[in-house]
C-alpha cells in the first residue's frame, strides 16, 4: 500500500480497537481544559508527576502531562488494563516501551510542538512519530547541512526559496521518525541515511548506508497534523494502513 498523507482525523467510536494492520496516531492540543489535566496527570506513575513537575514552563509541563497520560489511557483501552497501573519503561536512549510483564506487542510512541501532542500506536510493530512546529526566520541551509545528508541537502537546494522551509520540516520530521522507530537515538549519524521529502514525492527511506536492508524495513508516512505543524511516522515493515484520531472522546472529564 502506497503511503499517503492523511488529513482526516476521526472520532473514535465506544466499540474503538487497534488491528494489526493498522497504526493509528491520536491528536490532542496543548489547550486541554484544567480538569483533563488533571484526569491525566493522575494516571502517571509517581516518576512521571515527578518529571513533569521539574519542567520550567507550563508549557513543556503540560506536554509531558499529556503526552504520557493520552499514552496510558489508549495502552489500557487496548489492552483491558487501568492506565495507572502499567509499567512503562525507557531504554538506554530514552525510546519509552511497555514492560515485559504485560506480554504485549503494542508499540506506542510520543511526540509534541508547540500546541499539538501526538500518540501514535501498532500491534507487533517498531515505530516513531515526530511533529514539528515550522518557524521561519532562520538558515535553513545552514541547519540542513548540520544535520541533513549532502544528497538531501542537494535536494533541499534545488526546491524554490519560498517552499524550501515547508520541505525542511519535511525532511526534518521523516529524518527524526525514522530515528525514533529505531530506538537508538543520535547513536545512529544522520549523514548515514537518506529520506524523499519533495513536493509530490512518496515519503521513504531512500538510501541506509548504515545497512542496505534498512531501506526495505521500513515504511514512512506523511500526514498533517494541524496548528501550523509538519509530522511524519515511520514504522517498521510495510501495508499497514495508517488513521488518525481526535482525542476528545478518550480524555477524562
Amino acid at each position: 500500500m502506497k503511503p499517503s498523507v492523511e488529513s482526516v482525523w476521526w472520532h473514535a467510536p465506544n466499540d474503538y480497537e487497534l488491528p494489526a494492520d493498522e497504526v493509528h496516531v491520536w491528536r490532542a492540543r496543548l489547550d486541554l481544559p484544567q480538569n483533563c489535566l488533571g484526569g491525566l496527570l493522575q494516571v502517571l506513575s509517581a516518576q512521571e508527576r515527578e518529571r513533569a513537575q521539574r519542567f520550567h514552563f507550563d508549557a513543556d509541563r503540560k506536554r509531558a502531562i499529556i503526552g504520557r497520560g493520552l499514552a496510558r489511557l489508549l495502552i489500557g483501552h487496548c489492552l483491558d488494563r487501568p492506565p495507572d497501573e502499567l509499567r512503562i519503561k525507557n531504554n538506554p536512549f530514552g525510546k519509552p516501551a511497555l514492560s515485559a510483564v504485560h506480554h504485549s506487542s503494542l508499540q506506542f510512541n510520543v511526540s509534541h510542538s508547540g500546541d499539538v501532542i501526538l500518540v501514535a500506536l501498532a500491534r507487533g510493530r517498531e515505530l516513531g512519530v515526530d511533529v514539528e512546529q515550522m518557524r521561519t526566520g532562520f538558515a535553513i541551509d545552514a541547519v540542513a547541512a548540520r544535520f541533513f545528508s549532502p544528497n538531501e541537502c542537494r535536494a533541499l537546494a534545488a526546491i524554490a526559496p519560498e517552499s524550501r522551509c515547508e520541505a525542511f520540516y519535511s525532511c526534518w520530521t521523516r529524518k527524526e521518525a525514522y530515528l525514533k522507530a529505531r530506538g537508538e537515538g543520535l547513536s545512529l549519524p544522520l549523514h548515514l541515511f537518506d529520506v524523499a521529502f519533495g513536493a509530490g514525492e512518496e515519503p521513504r527511506l531512500l538510501e541506509t548506508r548504515h545497512d542496505p536492508t534498512e531501506a526495505n524495513r521500513w515504511t514512512m508516512h506523511a500526514f498533517d497534523p494541524g496548528y501550523g505543524c509538519k509530522a511524519a511516522l515511520a514504522i517498521e515493515s510495510s501495508g499497514v494502513r495508517l488513521k488518525c484520531w481526535e482525542c476528545h472522546d478518550v480524555l477524562p472529564g
